[in-house]
């Protein structure tokens, strides 16, 4: 019996050697890697999970109740803690308030850091001296730090005493009592408390500059002004983009410095979103409406993060990010 081609080279084929199974379980070194991941990632992801993600879900939960914050939810009255909050004067007030701050800090903080980066950053006597001063303030707890400014600004208190004795007597205003000044007099604790990060921050980018740049701008007889404007400042670019999300999102969340100074008073002249929710949620036991303000702020900050990320920060991250060749 003869067999055909075909039968001949199926019998070579099955009488080959059988090819050997890849092994499916992870090996003892790949097993260890990922222990070890777990064992540094899971603590600070329960943190996060834990004081991040299940309070942001409560607060969504809450805010569609009338709730005080004792028994159970059962008064839901969605949306109606958004319309009262979304149409109260004193809350719409309240985000105008942090829109200023937003403003300003870009308008002036920022500017008035670079130049003091720029400055401190050039070889100069006591330069770490001036440095140290610079940065105390941020270092300062919140609390400390608006006490001080309280107890300086109270009427003819020592603020005002200053002034008499230069001959300036006549500016004294009540500083944290006048709704028409009270904000600036804010702005300016805040740009105090706050510049010497910037300050840092600049200074830490200007490190990444490099120097052969200025070196050869200058031998060209570029003046140091031009070297600044069209070298060292553009370079700086990453740097000011990442400190002008850092600000805008801390001036919208803006909460200890105001509630430490002035409560958000008078009368709601420097209120803001995070102070108005702070009285209604827990000072009125109106946590229901509490958490639909926590959810917006919580809206607005995200929309905002999202949109700076991809229009403004989109060029700095290009880089930042790999894929897998396959």
């Amino acid at each position: 019996m003869t067999l055909t081609r075909t039968e001949k080279v199926g019998s070579a084929v099955s009488a080959g050697p059988t090819p050997a199974r890849r092994s499916t379980r992870p090996s003892p070194a790949s097993r260890r890697k990922r222990l070890e991941i777990a064992l540094f990632v899971g603590p600070a992801t329960l943190v996060y999970v834990a004081f991040v993600l299940i309070p942001v879900v409560l607060a969504a939960i809450y805010s569609l109740y009338k709730w005080n914050g004792f028994g159970p939810l059962t008064d839901f009255n969605f949306p109606d803690n958004y319309i009262r909050a979304l149409t109260d004067p004193v809350f719409v007030g309240a985000i105008g308030h942090n829109l200023f701050i937003v403003v300003m800090s870009l308008v002036i903080q920022g500017p008035v850091a670079i130049g003091l980066a720029l400055l401190l950053n050039r070889r100069m006597r006591g330069r770490t001296l001036l440095r140290v001063v610079i940065f105390i303030p941020y270092v300062l707890s919140e609390v400390i730090a608006g006490l001080s400014w309280k107890l300086l600004l109270q009427p003819d208190g020592p603020f005002d005493a200053f002034l008499s004795t230069i001959g300036l007597g006549g500016m004294s205003k009540l500083w944290l009592a006048d709704s028409d000044v009270v904000l600036w007099t804010m702005f300016w604790i805040l740009t105090w408390k706050y510049i010497g990060f910037a300050i840092i921050l600049f200074l830490a980018g200007l490190q990444g500059v490099p120097e052969e740049l200025s070196e050869a701008a200058a031998i060209d007889g570029a003046s140091w002004w031009q070297i600044q404007r069209h070298i060292t400042i553009p370079l700086l670019g990453p740097t000011i983009r990442i400190w002008a999300f850092l600000s805008i999102i801390g001036s919208l969340q803006l909460f200890d410095m105001i509630w430490v100074v002035t409560g958000g008073g008078p009368a709601g002249a420097t209120a803001t979103m995070a102070t108005y929710m702070v009285q209604f949620g827990f000072q009125r036991n109106q946590l229901g409406f509490g958490s639909a303000v926590a959810v917006i702020l919580f809206i607005v900050s995200l929309i905002f993060a999202l949109v700076y990320q991809r229009f403004v920060l989109k060029r700095d991250l290009a880089g930042s990010l790999t894929q897998g060749v396959g």
